[in-house]
């Protein structure tokens, strides 16, 4: 009998609930962690919603706040991300998330050269390390699997952490969408914090143009390889959640997204038994 998959909800799962009604849906789906966003017009965080306030709604129901997602872009370094960083890191702490997700500038105009991206890797990194200290939290980092991406592998990011002596503090998020998307076939589970889990189902789309809005529930139609993804991530020693994140207007608007989201736990399960 395999183990029950450990599953979380990010906030885009159900960004137009309100936040007790998303911890309650969490609570009835028997996932106890979630993940919130800073990029959500009307809801926390961007509503105001004070962190003291999201840290006794979960509490009330023994659920763990995993991240707040996300800090963007982190690897471009200036006095404003350090602000922001600061602002983002004190959020997690009074609520008491686990740590922060970071995502790399994606943009097609960035006109760095490969090397000025490693190096501003670096730097962000090393900026970051302390103020996640002082905070108490982790650095989740994504790398982004789009071609214009300035951080889309795993690999690029574990040996910067090394470089700058941040193992204690970073961690990855390995995403099973950007995963397929970097064609990137290393797993780094003893250094992946988080998993995000999304389906995209469009089999004619090429790889390329592939984005955010193809991003459903897992189900039989997936393209990505989400099941052969989180077996190779188990069985190599990754015990962590796997935190459902689908961007499609179409998940977004169903009528009954709890009845969806234990589909694909269910499918899942069953996926990897």
């Amino acid at each position: 009998m395999s183990k029950p998959l450990r599953f979380a909800l990010n906030r885009m799962v159900a960004p137009h609930l309100s936040l007790p009604a998303f911890i309650e849906l969490a609570v009835t789906l028997k996932a106890d962690a979630i993940e919130i966003r800073n990029d959500l017009k009307g809801v926390e965080i961007e509503d105001g919603t004070a962190p003291e306030r999201v840290r006794e709604l979960c509490a009330a129901k023994g659920i763990t706040v995993l991240s707040i997602n996300a800090l963007y872009p982190f690897d471009v370094w200036s006095d404003e991300r350090r602000a922001q960083a600061l602002k983002l890191a004190a959020y997690a702490r009074d609520c008491v998330a686990q740590g922060l997700v970071m995502c790399p500038l994606n943009d097609r105009t960035d006109p760095r050269t490969e090397a000025q991206r490693a190096s501003g890797l670096r730097t962000a990194l090393s900026e970051l390390a302390p103020i996640l200290r002082d905070h108490g939290i982790l650095g989740f980092i994504e790398p982004l699997g789009f071609e214009e991406c300035s951080l889309r592998r795993k690999r690029t990011a574990v040996e910067a952490i090394k470089s700058i002596g941040g193992l204690d503090v970073f961690r990855l998020v390995h995403d099973t969408f950007h995963h397929h998307l970097a064609g990137e076939q290393e797993f780094f589970p003893e250094l992946t914090g988080l998993v995000h889990i999304s389906g995209v189902e469009d089999a004619e789309a090429p790889l390329a143009t592939i984005r955010d809005g193809h991003r459903v529930l897992v189900g039989e139609g997936d393209i990505l390889g989400n099941a052969a993804q989180i077996d190779t991530l188990l069985a190599t020693g990754y015990s962590g959640y796997l935190s459902f994140e689908p961007f499609a207007d179409s998940v977004h608007g169903l009528a009954d997204i709890e009845q969806a989201i234990g589909a694909s736990m269910d499918h899942l399960q069953k996926s990897l038994a």
